[in-house]
C-alpha cells in the first residue's frame, strides 16, 4: 500500500486534456508571452504537516546560506538525492508528460527515459479495467526505470461524470460532482477511499482532483470548463470546501495523492482555456470568498495544486496565472501558506498561446511553479530543452530548477517512489 509521508513541504488542463479533466482530447500546440520573476531560494527543511515536500520562501531571494544548504543536503535527504542528479535529470523531474491510457507507445516510453521525465499522466479514456491498466503502468515503469533511485509518478484524471479517464472492471462508475455534492461528507469520503484504492491497484499514484472551482449560479452552464461539464460541487463556497475536502481525505485514506484545481478558480470565466486564446476573469480578487475550497484543501494537506491558465485582471492583469508570481508566490505560497508542488494545467492550452512551446516551462518555473504538465511527448522535449538551456546559462535559474525538483521528489517519497527524508 502506498503511504503519505507525515511531513511538511513546500510542495499545484487545457482542451480539457485528460490532466485538466475535459472529456475531449487535446488540440494542437499553442504558445505564450515571457516575463521573468526572481528565483525563490532552495527549500529549507520542513517542520510538520500532511503534505509531502520541502519548504521554501517566496520568490525574490537568491540561493540559501551555505550552512542551510549543507543541512538540507545531508545524506539520505530528498535534497541530497536531487543534488546528486545531473542537470538534465533535475529538469526531467519538473515535467509531467501525457501517455496513452490504453495503447503502450514504445516511442513515448523511450522519450520519457531519454529525457529523464519524472511523471506521466494517462491520456484518453479507457474501459479496459484495472488489471490491464496495471499492466500498462507496470510496463511503463519497467521500460523507463528509475532516475537515481527515484521512480516514475503516474497520474490520472478521475473526477467522475464526464471526467473519468479509467473505467471498466475494477473501477466504479463515479458520478459527476453535482451528484457527489448531494451525499454526506462521510459517505463521499468513504467512496473516495474506494476510488483511491482502485487507482492504487491500477498503478496510479496521483489523482488530478478534486475540483475546487466555484461556479456562481449567475454563470451556471455558461461556464464552459466547469459548469457546462458538471464538474463542480455547486455555487456555494462552503459546500465546495467541504466536498472537496471529503474527496481529498478519501483519496489520502486510500493512499492516493491529490492535485486540487484550478487555482485561483475557473468558475467565473465563460471560455475554455484549452480552446480560447484569451480567457479573462475580471472579478476574482486576491482574498475572494470563492477561494474557500482551495484554502480548505491546502489546510487538509493536498500535495499538489494545479493552476488555472486564465488571466485574473484584479490580481495580475499582465499575465495568465501560470506565469504569475503574484498568483503563485503571493497568493498560493504566501496568503494560503501552501508548501507543496505547484503543477500547471496543460502548457499546450490555447490560453498560453503567444510564445514558443520551448519558452513555457521557463516562464512557469520563473514564476514559482514546479511541475510543468505537457500534453504531448514532442512538446515535452521542447519544454525540457528550453529549461535545460536556461539552467545551463543562468545560475539562479538552475537553483530554481533544483528547488522544484526537490519538491517533486519529496512529494514522491510520500508515494513510496523514492526512499529519502524530507527533513535534514
Amino acid at each position: 500500500m502506498r503511504r503519505r509521508a507525515a511531513v511538511v513541504g513546500l510542495l499545484p488542463l487545457a482542451l480539457l486534456l485528460p490532466a485538466c479533466g475535459a472529456p475531449t482530447t487535446p488540440g494542437p500546440a499553442a504558445s505564450a508571452p515571457v516575463t521573468t520573476a526572481a528565483p525563490a531560494p532552495v527549500p529549507t527543511a520542513p517542520t510538520t504537516s500532511t503534505s509531502a515536500a520541502p519548504s521554501a520562501t517566496p520568490s525574490g531571494g537568491g540561493s540559501t546560506a551555505p550552512e542551510a544548504e549543507h543541512a538540507q543536503r545531508q545524506p539520505g535527504t530528498c535534497a541530497a538525492v536531487v543534488a546528486g542528479m545531473s542537470l538534465s535529470e533535475q529538469v526531467g523531474q519538473t515535467i509531467m508528460v501525457a501517455q496513452s491510457s490504453t495503447t503502450p507507445s514504445a516511442a513515448g516510453r523511450d522519450a520519457v527515459r531519454r529525457l529523464h521525465l519524472g511523471s506521466v499522466v494517462l491520456l484518453g479514456n479507457s474501459t479496459e479495467g484495472h488489471r490491464r491498466t496495471a499492466d500498462l503502468t507496470g510496463d511503463l515503469r519497467d521500460g523507463v526505470g528509475k532516475v537515481d533511485g527515484v521512480g516514475l509518478l503516474v497520474a490520472a484524471d478521475q473526477e467522475g461524470g464526464l471526467v473519468q479517464r479509467l473505467k471498466g472492471p475494477g473501477f466504479d462508475t463515479i458520478p459527476r460532482a453535482s451528484t457527489q455534492a448531494g451525499w454526506s461528507d462521510a459517505t463521499l469520503r468513504k467512496r473516495a477511499k474506494t476510488w483511491s484504492e482502485q487507482l492504487g491497484r491500477a498503478g496510479v499514484d496521483l489523482n488530478l482532483a478534486p475540483v475546487a472551482d466555484v461556479v456562481p449560479s449567475s454563470v451556471g452552464n455558461a461556464n464552459e470548463p466547469i459548469g457546462a461539464l458538471h464538474r463542480g460541487f455547486g455555487p456555494q463556497p462552503a459546500v465546495v470546501a467541504r466536498k472537496s475536502v471529503a474527496v481529498l481525505e478519501g483519496m489520502h485514506d486510500g493512499g492516493t495523492a491529490t492535485a486540487v484545481k484550478h487555482f485561483p478558480g475557473l468558475g467565473r470565466v465563460r471560455g475554455n482555456t484549452d480552446t480560447r486564446a484569451t480567457v479573462v476573469d475580471a472579478t476574482t480578487t486576491r482574498d475572494d470568498a470563492l477561494l474557500a475550497g482551495f484554502r480548505a484543501d491546502v489546510e487538509h494537506g493536498t500535495e499538489l495544486v494545479m493552476l488555472s491558465s486564465a488571466t485574473y485582471r484584479r490580481i495580475d492583469a499582465k499575465r495568465p496565472a501560470t506565469y504569475s508570481p503574484t498568483v503563485i508566490e503571493g497568493m498560493l505560497r504566501g496568503d494560503l501558506g501552501f508548501r507543496g508542488v505547484v503543477v500547471s494545467d496543460d502548457l499546450l492550452g490555447r490560453a498560453l498561446a503567444s510564445t514558443s512551446v520551448r519558452s513555457r516551462g521557463v516562464r512557469f518555473l520563473e514564476a514559482g511553479g514546479d511541475l510543468a504538465l505537457v500534453g504531448s511527448t514532442s512538446a515535452a522535449a521542447q519544454v525540457h530543452d528550453g529549461l535545460l538551456e536556461r539552467a545551463r546559462s543562468d545560475r539562479a535559474f538552475r537553483a530554481r530548477v533544483e528547488q522544484s525538483a526537490t519538491r517533486v521528489v519529496a512529494m514522491k517519497s510520500g508515494q513510496d517512489l523514492v526512499s529519502c527524508r524530507v527533513t535534514g
